[in-house]
């Protein structure tokens, strides 16, 4: 798949999956998914993975944006911030307020996006991680 082989920015590689997605993915729903690919000139320059799972245990799980990868080509190209309102706009379609996010802090990681899209920090899950929210 495409998706799997976005060429991202050095260093971005240890965002791609925070620990709290990679330990709840054992028990997540996989019929709950929203993935979807961003094509430019024929070209998969984007992906974004959401989950929409109402019965999930923690509240951050419900609505989220799970993954996100942007080609490091296209990164600045406004690619992510037209994935992420597809995300919102589905989570709208389905009667949902708000979707959360968590991501890793660091230098490289990807912070100041989530912030410049309209995600708030709210609060921090076990491991240390940020999680993000997003009112809609």
């Amino acid at each position: 798949m495409a998706a799997n082989s976005l060429s991202l920015k050095p260093g971005q590689e240890q965002f791609i999956e925070p620990v709290s997605y990679a330990v709840a993915a054992e028990a997540t729903n996989p019929t709950t998914a929203w993935q979807r690919v961003v094509v430019a000139d024929d070209v998969v320059v984007g992906f974004i993975h959401g989950n929409f799972d109402p019965e999930a245990e923690l509240d951050e799980f419900r609505a989220c944006l799970w993954r996100i990868s942007v080609a490091a080509e296209a990164q600045g190209t406004g690619v992510g911030a037209f994935a992420a309102n597809a995300l919102a706009e589905e989570a709208r379609s389905r009667g949902v307020g708000r979707i959360t996010v968590i991501w890793e802090p660091g230098p490289e990681g990807p912070e100041a996006f989530f912030h410049h899209i309209g995600f708030s920090d709210v609060g921090q899950t076990q491991y240390g991680e940020t999680i993000g929210a997003l009112t809609l």
